[in-house]
């Protein structure tokens, strides 16, 4: 049997990988067809690495999965699936799958997206490990307002400790980059669910960093003590992800 440790090292192998076909879509493509090759491959992804590291009982309790709708209901038929509260969210742990609906809803049918929780951040948010993230697999914080919910996997070994805090702070912000107004992208998204977090509701996830976000950021700058430039980079992220 498989640990949560077991399953976020195999994950973390990952990170990088971009492009398809690439060994996750070959891998599940010469179980169930030529068809996967080029296919979203976030949930194969999950799937690669639960059977690469020994968890496909826990992490696929329905079998190989694609289909992140599929996946999710295979959690909660077993009684092992949490919805997308920030309260919920604020108990998750290291190696829960994490669903996700660019909708905004807690509606297992309208899920988009899939991956694996990192870390627990506070505040509704979470540190992930996602596969075909803009066709790539990278580190990405999400927060409540997109997660539509998650699913504990029964690993034999529990949950993984995270770490100290400062550590995991001082990874997740250099693996960020600086943005600024004019920035587009799924980055400008993970900004822009923070910002909504703190209270901005006013701020869409449209992945354009405007006028609105840029008077956000500048917003949460100034009560976070930081120069209020408009502009996040490496003294700004803390201050989006620091733990109410």
């Amino acid at each position: 049997m498989g640990t949560a440790a077991g399953m976020l090292a195999e994950a973390r192998k990952s990170l990088g990988l971009s492009g398809r076909p690439n060994y996750i879509t070959r891998a599940y493509s010469g179980r169930h067809g030529s068809a996967f090759l080029r296919a979203a491959w976030c949930d194969m992804a999950v799937t690669y690495w639960a059977r690469e590291s020994g968890n496909t009982a826990a992490v696929l309790p329905g079998g190989d999965r694609a289909y992140t709708v599929w996946h999710a209901d295979d959690f909660r038929k077993r009684g092992q699936w949490f919805s997308g509260t920030t309260a919920n969210l604020n108990r998750a742990r290291p190696g829960d799958i994490v669903f996700f609906d660019w909708g905004y809803s807690d509606s297992i049918g309208a899920i988009d997206h899939v991956g694996i929780v990192e870390k627990a951040l506070g505040g509704g948010r979470v540190q992930t490990i996602e596969g075909n993230t803009g066709d790539a697999c990278k580190r990405r914080v999400r927060s409540a307002s997109v997660i539509a919910g998650y699913g504990r996997p029964a690993y034999s070994g529990g949950s993984p400790s995270g770490g100290s805090s400062a550590s995991w702070m001082e990874d997740i912000v250099r693996n960020l980059p600086l943005l600024k107004r004019g920035a587009k992208g799924e980055h400008v998204q993970t900004l822009q669910a923070l910002l909504q977090a703190r209270s901005h509701p006013e701020v869409e996830m449209d992945g354009e960093f405007g006028p609105a976000t840029e008077t956000a950021v500048k917003a949460v700058q100034r009560w976070g003590g930081v120069g209020a430039d408009g502009e996040v980079g490496p003294r700004t992220w803390p201050v989006l992800l620091r733990v109410h």
